[in-house]
């Protein structure tokens, strides 16, 4: 278990403030965050690059706030990877190994280990610098996870990969914590990432932790605009609650959307794209919500087109190619917006 207790870190301008953090013993917990907002300096403060001016660090019930890093029992791969390029796979792998004058037999046994989990033997006498950004990751991740860490730090890992190879290490990182379950934090950029990966994930900005829960609380339900925003909403609206007849609405300028809110007064509210349906005329749903929209924009996004919509408030939906040429949707045509009161979330 991590236990961060209001550590705070002032470096030049920058402010890591009051950071309280539990972290489970197993658990992939991924920091997401914005560049620039301190989810490096959360990492480096647990391994003790730096000592916390405020607040204590605890790994497992002790209390490491003043530990060296080699005390702490934890491995560290940066997003640069740091592998010693005059040593070849092998020598970097063992490299901590051989510090610690390990005996020999010892270190074979550890280092067929690593070789066996991440798929080394082909690049076991290959330098770094002839190998791929993923070989490379593999190769980083194996001398962390030989020494036989508490706990695994992950800082930006997948950033230099392209989109496929960072889509198959995904898949590979999460293999790789199924066996070994060591406490791993992984910090990222990309929502994609923390979605897949997380148990659960804690947003950041400016220095402050502003959400923490699973992927599906976060996403489904930010706390915040800044939330919203960086977890890709598009739809975000202030508003008035009213309650009619003991049914709860928001008014959103001249449209008024069915809620299920115990908030009262001025909030916020969020939609995501994916939870409204177009159809080309009105039809017959459960859904509470159904307001007319004019098409402004079509925007193709990947496998579906994103449909930037006047319904008297701006409004994003997605479709399909096959429901763009099904209801031959076109610039200023006229549309049905359709989605759940528990699609309207309310902050």
């Amino acid at each position: 278990m991590i236990c961060l207790r209001n550590v705070s870190k002032q470096l030049g301008d920058f402010h890591l403030k009051n950071i309280d953090l539990r972290i489970e013993d197993n658990e992939y917990f991924v920091i997401l965050g914005p560049t620039g907002t301190g989810k490096t300096v959360i990492l480096e403060v647990i391994a003790g690059m730096y000592k916390p001016d405020r607040g204590e660090v605890w790994i497992n019930d002790r209390n490491v706030s003043a530990y060296d890093p080699e005390l702490r029992k934890i491995g560290f791969v940066y997003q640069d990877y740091m592998l010693f390029p005059h040593l070849n796979v092998r020598n970097n792998i063992i490299f901590s190994l051989r510090l610690k004058k390990m005996p020999a037999a010892m270190v074979k046994e550890k280092l067929e280990q690593m070789v066996s989990l991440l798929n080394l033997e082909p690049l076991l006498n290959r330098f770094p610098a002839t190998l791929s950004g993923g070989e490379q990751q593999r190769v980083a991740i194996a001398r962390a996870l030989i020494a036989e860490p508490e706990v695994l730090l992950l800082d930006e890992p997948l950033s230099a990969l392209d989109p496929r190879s960072k889509e198959v290490f995904q898949q590979e990182l999460k293999r790789i914590h199924q066996h070994i379950k060591t406490t791993t934090i992984h910090i990222t950029h990309d929502f994609n990432e923390a979605l897949v990966l997380a148990d659960r994930m804690g947003v950041m900005c400016n220095g402050e932790i502003v959400q923490v829960g699973s992927p599906e609380e976060v996403f489904q339900k930010p706390s915040s605009q800044f939330v919203a925003e960086f977890v890709g909403i598009e739809n975000i609206y202030s508003g008035e609650i009213t309650e009619v007849e003991g049914r709860q609405y928001i008014c959103i300028g001249p449209v008024k959307l069915r809620v299920a809110s115990s908030l009262q007064g001025r909030v916020r509210a969020a939609i995501r794209a994916e939870d409204i349906i177009i159809a080309a005329e009105k039809i017959e749903s459960s859904a509470q919500n159904m307001i007319t929209a004019s098409v402004v924009e079509i925007i193709p996004r990947g496998a579906f087109f994103k449909l930037v919509l006047d319904a008297g408030i701006p409004l994003v939906a997605l479709v399909t190619r096959q429901a763009l040429d099904a209801m031959k949707l076109v610039p200023g045509k006229q549309v049905w917006a359709i989605f759940k009161t528990t699609a309207v979330h309310i902050f």
